[in-house]
């Protein structure tokens, strides 16, 4: 279990640094289409080979509605990536765990002084990784950024609820995740199409032969993060689930350890101090 929930933040990581770089050079909208089609196609594969069509019921239309959110959540992160650092961006996105206690709260469950302590901590930390202003100004986070990552926050954590409720065995879990992706590509190119009759870029300024190009990075970054969703199920089942969240949830590690260790990004102190509390109290909130 333990090997299950690192290699998921691992995946995550690896992921979330992937797509963000790939939204410096390709338009954001464009990178979620064409990560997620290539994430369906493999899927699709596994569910015909695994006869998971057969765990077909009423619980995928939770699935349906995780793969309306999704590109949603996705579009804002990536976003925010691309405004902002890594380091920082990362662990408040990772709040999106907030969202699962919120909707257990609405159902009647209580959290312990633990997970209260979380939800402050994790507070503390949005507020002191805006920086010393939130205007851009005197290095401080811009404000666009900062509501593109509370967007996604909201949006992945709305997803990791929704998710939990779409299966219940491994093969149902495939399917699940076939139908999200599905969902993910047509809710996704919806937008790209609405965007393009705007006026909006679909293609990279370099033209097509640039997202050829960058059809092994989609790839990896759409497959990434299935992997991921597919090992955090597993560590989650196998338990307990309250170590395999905690240890999953250090992927913002991964993406800000990538981030200085490819982009030598430089955080201010009053930002780094900001980034690190919001990933304890993410992990509060995941113990408590």
């Amino acid at each position: 279990m333990v090997t299950l929930a690192l290699v998921t933040s691992l995946l995550w990581g690896l992921a979330d640094f992937g797509g963000g770089l790939l939204t410096r050079r390709l338009p954001a909208l464009t990178v979620v289409v064409a990560s997620q089609t290539l994430a369906a196609v493999v899927l699709g594969g596994i569910v015909v080979a695994t006869g998971a069509w057969s765990e077909a019921g009423g619980r995928l239309w939770f699935a349906v509605a995780a793969g309306a959110i999704g590109p949603l959540a996705m579009l804002c992160f990536y976003r925010a990536l691309a405004l902002g650092p890594m380091g920082v961006v990362s662990p408040l996105a990772a709040t999106a765990l907030a969202v699962p206690v919120g909707v257990a709260l609405i159902l009647g469950e209580r959290p312990g002084l633990i997970q209260y302590t979380g939800m402050a901590v994790a507070f503390l930390g949005v507020l002191l990784a805006g920086g010393p202003t939130l205007g851009g100004g005197g290095g401080g986070i811009p404000r666009q950024t900062l509501v593109f990552t509370a967007g996604a926050a909201l949006g992945f954590g709305a997803v990791l609820a929704l998710i939990a409720e779409a299966s219940t065995t491994v093969t149902g879990l495939f399917l699940a995740l076939f139908v999200q992706r599905v969902c993910n590509v047509v809710t996704g190119g919806t937008a790209l199409w609405v965007a393009a009759r705007r006026g909006a870029p679909v293609l990279p300024e370099g033209g097509r032969r640039l997202l050829v190009g960058a059809l092994p990075s989609l790839a990896f970054v759409g497959l990434a993060d299935v992997a991921a969703n597919a090992t955090y199920a597993l560590a989650a089942r196998i338990g307990p689930m309250t170590v395999a969240v905690v240890l999953a949830s250090l992927y913002p590690v991964v993406t800000a350890l990538a981030a200085r260790g490819v982009l030598r990004e430089r955080l201010l102190a009053a930002q780094a101090a900001g980034a690190g509390l919001a990933l304890a109290g993410t992990l509060l909130l995941a113990t408590g």
